[in-house]
């Protein structure tokens, strides 16, 4: 993701890769393979200490593994030169780790922090979401989200085999559901309730002795403090399929739907039934590279230079407040599945000495 994210960068206008941070040494050497043609003035570096001590950049974007997110973030937030940082998704594994940077972060006005839940600026969903927001569908009830796909890829000595690694599949994966979910019904996620497994993939993988955990399967139910309901279905063994994702939302007027990768969006009442649906095929004339995820990487380093570049504050982008609400919706969906109990995301969200944080009051 790094990778894409520097292929990204290369056709944002303003936007020069300086220099790149990695322990393993045959992601420097892609760095540098991938920077080459761009001519870019690239210092690697051996850790994100020597990066940040060169002085020689104004952004960092941590696409690191997820379990070394929170002590990197820590030290770029605490570093004495200020860094503005797009931190991938997952925000961090831990609840207790999110709220810590959210801590430190605002001690730090001088510093804007984006979280990578980029899938809200894929073309497609963003067009359904600007519908939604228009109130063509009425009063939002429900949303049903489904990422039918292939499995977790190939990575580095394997760190995304393992929960104590990810989060969880529906930490690591899911919580850009979780967040679309919160964006379209636009209140606080309240109770999750989840059934999920491990059937298929990874099952034949051993990694110093041990067999992979992550779920590859699962059902996922949030309830809504203002009555909405929203439902995400997860299979990572499904590649027989035209649509990777399908976002559904049915409000009391009408219904709206977008389908990745067709680009295509569906909107239609009540009143026009069957007859009335308007099909449209969306396309963003912004997006000049697509990438791996149809453009939203692109559009989401447009978002976060123009939030710099305007000196908006934290909330204005994808919020680390909202990073946390996307982590913990995962973290009690795994909870629902290990317990096979209903999970209250105040339940996640409350620890000793934190208040209970609200998407509404960012």
């Amino acid at each position: 993701m790094g990778r894409e994210h520097m292929l990204n960068l290369a056709h944002v206008d303003g936007a020069s890769v300086v220099c790149v941070a990695d322990p393993h040494l045959p992601s420097q050497q892609a760095a540098m393979d991938l920077a080459s043609p761009y001519q870019w003035p690239l210092k690697v570096f051996s850790s994100h200490h020597e990066l940040l001590d060169s002085g020689l950049c104004d952004i960092v974007v941590v696409s690191t593994p997820n379990m070394t997110h929170y002590q990197i973030l820590m030290d770029i937030i605490s570093h004495r030169k200020p860094h503005h940082i797009l931190v991938e998704k997952p925000f961090c594994t831990k609840v207790e780790d999110c709220k810590r940077v959210i801590e430190a972060a605002t001690e730090r006005p001088d510093i804007l922090v984006q979280v990578g839940l980029e899938y809200r600026y894929m073309p497609p969903i963003a067009k359904l979401i600007k519908e939604v927001k228009t109130g063509v569908l009425g009063r939002v009830w429900m949303v049903a989200i489904r990422e039918h796909r292939f499995p977790f890829l190939v990575k580095v000595n394997n760190w995304n085999r393992f929960n104590a690694n990810t989060g969880g599949t529906l930490v690591e994966k899911c919580c850009h559901f979780f967040d679309l979910m919160n964006l379209i019904i636009g209140a606080n996620p309240v109770r999750v309730i989840a059934s999920g497994s491990h059937d298929v993939n990874h099952k034949d993988e051993e990694y110093d002795g041990k067999i992979p955990d992550i779920l590859d399967n699962a059902y996922v139910i949030v309830e809504y403090d203002n009555g909405s309901r929203a439902m995400l279905d997860l299979c990572m063994f499904a590649e027989g399929g035209k649509n990777e994702q399908e976002v559904c939302v049915v409000g009391d007027i009408g219904k709206g739907e977008a389908f990745v990768p067709e680009s295509i969006v569906h909107i239609g009442t009540r009143a026009g039934g069957r007859a009335g649906v308007q099909t449209t095929e969306v396309h963003d004339e912004r997006v000049k590279y697509a990438g791996l995820h149809h453009g939203s990487s692109y559009l989401e380093h447009l978002e976060f230079l123009a939030a710099i570049r305007k000196k908006r504050n934290q909330a204005s982008t994808v919020s680390v407040r909202e990073g946390l609400i996307s982590v913990a919706m995962g973290v009690a969906a795994q909870l629902s599945i290990e317990t096979g109990q209903s999970i209250t995301i105040k339940e996640v969200l409350e620890g000793k000495g934190h208040e209970y944080f609200s998407l509404l009051d960012k």
